[in-house]
């Protein structure tokens, strides 16, 4: 079934980053630019209750502070720039992958067999994002998913992103550097500029 809660950002604030008050609406594309260091990682992490942090972050009418961290991040699922992997192989991480999706990605579905170790950064990131959306969360942050990819890998997952966003309805904050990029996915975007955040006018 398709998300219908939003992800409601209000009054959040972590290192020198002012209070963020935002809402992210199911089947949205929120993109958060910045100079490097600027607090766009720590935003999300604050998001997924990995980094303390003021003001509350709420999925629909549940608050983050009322559900313990591993139940919050179920639901909100954070794919970090630099993926953890925790087991030997592959399919330890995606046991009910779906070929369809891994050839969208590159894989053919001998990858499940693949030990993580021959992983290039760009599978990783690649198997990282179609891990996190297996898990059917509520709610997706996604840091830079694109970063160690191809152009032409990178207009692809894009598409591939964008088509499972909006079927599923995920409210998603998605850090992206790439003006071309944030042209392409974004139904918003946010810059942090010194401690503000503050929104950039788009056009369709």
């Amino acid at each position: 079934m398709p998300t219908t809660d939003a992800l409601r950002l209000e009054r959040l604030a972590i290192g020198e980053l002012a209070e963020v008050s935002l809402i992210v609406a199911p089947g949205e594309v929120h993109c958060l630019s910045g100079p490097s260091g600027s607090g766009k990682s720590r935003l999300l992490r604050a998001v997924a209750d990995l980094e303390p942090h003021d003001g509350e972050a709420w999925l629909g009418d549940v608050a983050q502070a009322s559900l313990p961290a591993h139940e919050w991040r179920a639901r909100v699922m954070l794919v970090p720039a630099e993926s953890h992997w925790w087991a030997d192989h592959v399919g330890e991480h995606l046991p009910q992958a779906d070929p369809a999706d891994l050839e969208v990605l590159g894989f053919t579905p001998e990858v499940l067999n693949w030990q993580v170790a021959r992983l290039s950064s760009g599978e990783k990131q690649r198997l990282a994002l179609l891990r996190a959306i297996s898990r059917e969360p509520s709610a997706l942050l996604l840091d830079e998913p694109t970063a160690n990819l191809d152009e032409a890998t990178t207009r692809r997952v894009e598409a591939w992103l964008n088509e499972r966003i909006r079927e599923r309805g995920w409210p998603t904050l998605w850090v992206a550097h790439d003006a071309a990029q944030i042209a392409r996915v974004a139904n918003h975007h946010w810059h942090i500029d010194g401690a503000e955040l503050s929104q950039v006018p788009t056009w369709t």
